[in-house]
């Protein structure tokens, strides 16, 4: 599951309805908006991301919030390391490898690293 995957479905449940009628509302399968839900499927556009602002008619931060969790929810990455530091390819390759086996402390260790830098 993505971090936008995981608050569409906190959204969708506290709104109390289910999978298959905010798919109809959004006008998308429900197949795609359970994929969407699972991290099955990428990014989803800018325009539904509106659309599904609107549905829940949020607003202001959490509607920025719900954005920024749709830029960094891709469930498949790649990492173009060409140019930097060697260190950088290795630290690319080894989290590829890695980050199955990470415990939660540690993913929230390495993303408390990153919060450090300023999202792009």
């Amino acid at each position: 599951m993505t971090p936008f995957g995981a608050r569409l479905r906190e959204l969708r449940e506290a709104k109390g309805v289910s999978l298959s009628d905010m798919a109809s509302e959004l006008g998308i399968s429900s197949a795609y908006l359970s994929a969407l839900e699972h991290g099955k499927r990428g990014r989803p556009s800018w325009y539904l991301i509106q659309r599904i602002i609107a549905y829940f008619n949020i607003i202001w931060d959490d509607a920025e919030q719900l954005l920024g969790l749709a830029r960094i929810s891709h469930p498949r990455v790649s990492i173009d390391t060409s140019g930097l530091d060697p260190r950088a390819t290795e630290l690319a390759n080894r989290l590829a490898l890695a980050i199955r086996e990470l415990e939660q402390d540690q993913l929230e260790d390495i993303l408390r690293i990153l919060a450090r830098k300023k999202d792009p």
